[in-house]
């Protein structure tokens, strides 16, 4: 074996080593939440959540995919963004509550039956191929970390109504339901950026990343926040999409322009359907 096909041989394992590691990160946060350690237990589920979005680009880019390691990744994600962060939960805020089990266990569930309708749609060719820009669901690592967001409200603002057993059980069941929910949720890789706004985004990422260190869990639930904001308009999107088949092969400034075109051509349709009015000598 030549030393290239020796380094390849490396490379092709880095993806699934990634997984293994958000794996140990995933099963460690467990551990440091049984030893009252939230804070060190959240960072280590952001940790896998970071392991997870890198593994599968990693994967692209080195041309390592394979069958065994999207099993990895899946299983993986089970634990990581499934098992991890219910029983994270469940230690730090729902121990005292009867049902609070009864409720991480609908979550970590969830989490599961997520993860099999995604390996189920992936193996679809029915499917049109907008939908592969969308999730079906809320994906597993945006359902983990909207699960922990009443743990960050206390690591940040201390005891109040947000970490009282009603409202927590009624948030994760909340995210549970999202998760297994059949609405659409745009893939972060699927969105573009016009070309004059990547200067903006850039700011806006190197405040995140200063705001990770100063503030983290008010990051963390500025990040839910505008995740749930975002469904209505990845809704849209849907709906726009598969009322125009035209528009599915198109590049994103090629829909973009489209789109503005449809509503000069048709400026008043949508209030005036709203309101139930019609057009001026229009009969019903």
């Amino acid at each position: 074996m030549t030393t290239k096909t020796r380094r390849s041989v490396n490379l092709r394992i880095l993806p699934s080593s990634m997984s293994v590691l958000a794996i140990c990160a995933g099963l460690t946060s467990i551990r440091f939440a049984l030893e009252a350690q939230p804070h060190v237990a959240m960072a280590l589920i952001a940790a896998a959540a970071i392991l997870d979005g890198l593994d599968g680009r990693v994967a692209r880019i080195l041309d390592a995919e394979s069958r065994i390691g999207e099993e990895i990744d899946s299983l993986a994600d089970a634990v990581n963004f499934g098992v991890a962060p219910a029983v994270v939960v469940y230690v730090s805020l729902l121990s005292t509550s009867q049902a609070g089990w009864v409720v991480v266990l609908f979550y970590a569930v969830s989490i599961v039956l997520r993860l099999a309708r995604f390996n189920a749609l992936l193996d679809d060719a029915t499917l049109p191929s907008y939908t592969r820009e969308f999730f079906v669901g809320m994906p597993a690592p945006a359902g983990a970390i909207s699960a922990l967001g009443p743990l960050a409200a206390k690591l940040q603002f201390g005891v109040g109504w947000w970490t009282s057993p009603w409202f927590v059980c009624a948030w994760v069941a909340a995210c549970s339901m999202l998760v297994v929910s059949r609405i659409p949720m745009k893939k972060m890789h699927a969105v573009s950026v016009p070309p004059n706004l990547a200067a903006v985004l850039l700011a806006v990422l190197a405040i995140v990343a200063a705001a990770a260190f100063l503030f983290p869990y008010i990051l963390i639930m500025v990040a839910i926040v505008a995740y749930l904001c975002h469904i209505p308009f990845s809704m849209r999107s849907h709906r726009w999409l598969a009322a125009h088949p035209e528009a599915w092969g198109e590049a994103p400034k090629q829909r973009r322009a489209t789109r503005r075109a449809i509503r000069r051509a048709q400026p008043n349709r949508r209030s005036m359907a709203r309101l139930g009015l019609r057009k001026p000598g229009r009969t019903t």
